[in-house]
C-alpha cells in the first residue's frame, strides 16, 4: 500500500497554527516554518503569504501546478487532498477545485469538489 500524504493549504511563513495546517503539523509531520512542499506525511500548498494575507488565485494556481507535477512524478504516494484554499483563505470550492482538474490517479480529491471536476 502506498504511503498516504495529507495535502493542505498553508502560508509561506509555515505557521501551521489553525485548520488543516495545524492538523498536518499535529498528525502528519508538517514542519513549522516550512510553508511549501513535502514534509513528513504531508504536502503544503501555499494559499496565504508570509503575513497571512490570502494569495491571489493566479499565485495559488502556480503552487497547485507544482504540486500536481510532484504528485505525477511520485506514484509511490497516495495524495489525500483537502479543500485547499477553501477554509481560512476564504475561496469557494468552485474557484479552487477546477485547478486540480488534471490531477494524477494517485490523488484523492475532496468529495465536495466532485461537482466542479466531473468526478
Amino acid at each position: 500500500m502506498a504511503t498516504e500524504i495529507f495535502v493542505f493549504g498553508s502560508n509561506l511563513a509555515g505557521r501551521h497554527g489553525a485548520g488543516a495546517a495545524l492538523f498536518a503539523k499535529n498528525n502528519h509531520g508538517a514542519i513549522y516554518g516550512k510553508g511549501i512542499g513535502l514534509q513528513g506525511n504531508s504536502y503544503a500548498i501555499p494559499t496565504k503569504d508570509k503575513n497571512l494575507k490570502t494569495l491571489p488565485l493566479e499565485d495559488i494556481k502556480k503552487y497547485i501546478d507544482e504540486f500536481l507535477q510532484f504528485a505525477s512524478e511520485h506514484q509511490e504516494y497516495t495524495f489525500r487532498v483537502t479543500r485547499v484554499g477553501c477554509g481560512l483563505a476564504g475561496y469557494k470550492d468552485w474557484q479552487i477545485a477546477p485547478m486540480f482538474y488534471h490531477h494524477s490517479t494517485n490523488c484523492v480529491m475532496p468529495e465536495e469538489w466532485s461537482q466542479y471536476m466531473g468526478i
